[in-house]
């Protein structure tokens, strides 16, 4: 959380300024669209990436729908995965997650401007609620992040169980899937360094109602694991061929002996 801490201290000029910002176009929604609130959040988004080291390596963008709506599925590791998707997403796109954690600093103003999706543990009801307007959006061309693996503990690059109520959503609308992988995020804000961090996030090959409508949830949640899975040694062949994070690994390496 060393990065955390001080990127908040070097920042702080810049985080009153769009904290401040944020508040006025939210304040005047009327006279600011959504396309508008996504690029303000990509500009915060890339300036904590460079005040804080942090590189982002994307693929795949070629493969997202062009229209319409869509639902992309990520493994999750750590408070940066937003941020490496909504930094490689060009296209405006929102994101689901925890009500509680949703009023961390800095959270509660990005789910406000994009209009996230907040979910209640253990309020059932809720949770239907806010994932039936989610549908009528992916139907009418939002899209969405989803961490179907729900938290993040120090799971690094491996994956959690998916859970297949997250996936209720695109069956609902009838919508692609995007199965997204991320590589190395965790390891932005889980370790105490200012060294330069790379991840890598890589967006697979959609996954179209006409493929997954007769399955169960927990069937397409089995799949979209599998296929971010397969991707895993993919992107740590691509860290070791290009050097990322070698400062990293020669000291877990170290550690391990």
């Amino acid at each position: 959380m060393f990065r955390f801490y001080y990127l908040i201290v070097i920042s702080f000029g810049l985080i009153v300024y769009y904290d401040l910002r944020a508040k006025y176009v939210l304040e005047h929604e009327d006279k600011f669209d959504g396309e508008y609130r996504y690029r303000l959040v990509q500009r915060v988004f890339y300036l904590i990436k460079r005040n804080a080291n942090i590189r982002t390596v994307s693929s795949g963008e070629e493969k997202l729908p062009r229209e319409g709506g869509y639902i992309m599925y990520s493994n999750h590791q750590g408070k940066y995965d937003l941020i490496g998707i909504v930094t490689s997403h060009e296209e405006p796109c929102t994101f689901v997650m925890d009500e509680e954690k949703s009023r961390e600093l800095l959270t509660d103003k990005v789910v406000r401007l994009l209009d996230g999706k907040r979910l209640v543990k253990n309020d059932i009801r809720q949770q239907i609620k806010e994932l039936n307007v989610m549908v009528d959006e992916v139907k009418n061309g939002r899209r969405y992040v989803y961490f179907p693996e729900g938290g993040y503990d120090d799971n690094g690059n491996r994956l959690q169980e998916f859970k297949p109520g997250a996936f209720k959503c695109a069956k609902s609308a009838h919508a692609p899937i995007v199965p997204v992988a991320i590589y190395d995020s965790y390891i932005v804000f889980g370790f105490s360094s200012l060294r330069r961090v790379t991840t890598q996030v890589k967006y697979l090959d959609p996954i179209y109602f006409e493929e997954y409508g007769d399955m169960s949830t927990q069937q397409i949640s089995y799949m979209v694991k599998q296929r971010i899975a397969e991707q895993i040694p993919v992107l740590e062949e691509n860290r070791i061929k290009n050097g990322y994070n070698s400062w990293f690994y020669k000291k877990m390496d170290k550690n391990a002996g």
